[in-house]
């Protein structure tokens, strides 16, 4: 048999494969199933560090504020109320309330405190506006209350 010929068998119709070119045909590579398995676990325990951060920081929060009502007052200021709800009602918050104008600017804010008190609270604030406010919302919520705010 020379080199490059191939070589049939009666009921065989693939070719035969050079042995010191290609190695036997019994002998094969090593199994590569525990890379994928490692990269699954991997991929597993980072999906679920991921989402556990989501959860902590985009999850409940522990206070949380809604508008309940806005009405104009005289000189480019709205009364907003916006009622509290909190986890622990024993420590006092503070909401950031704020007006916008026709374009849907902010034109307007005002820092509110909640002082402590039942879980749930309604409070009442007239904001100022730089021009005619149409509405209101609550941007957001905290217990760290700045120092200006806090009661001695």
């Amino acid at each position: 048999m020379r080199s490059g010929e191939t070589v049939t068998t009666e009921g065989d119709a693939t070719p035969a494969r050079p042995a010191d070119r290609y190695g036997t045909a019994g002998k094969g590579k090593p199994s590569k199933r525990w890379r994928r398995w490692l990269f699954v676990a991997v991929a597993l325990i980072v999906s679920c560090a991921i989402g556990w951060i989501y959860y902590v920081n985009l999850g409940q929060t522990p206070i949380d504020a809604e508008r309940i009502g806005f009405e104009e007052r005289p000189g480019d200021a709205m009364q907003v109320t916006i009622n509290v709800t909190r986890d622990d009602d024993s420590k006092p918050g503070v909401c950031v309330v704020r007006v916008r104008d026709k374009s849907g600017a902010e034109s307007g804010r005002r820092e509110v405190l909640v002082p402590a008190g039942a879980g749930h609270s309604r409070v009442s604030t007239v904001v100022k506006s730089i021009g005619l406010p149409v509405t209101a919302d609550v941007f957001g919520c905290s217990y760290s209350i700045p120092r200006y705010l806090s009661t001695p």
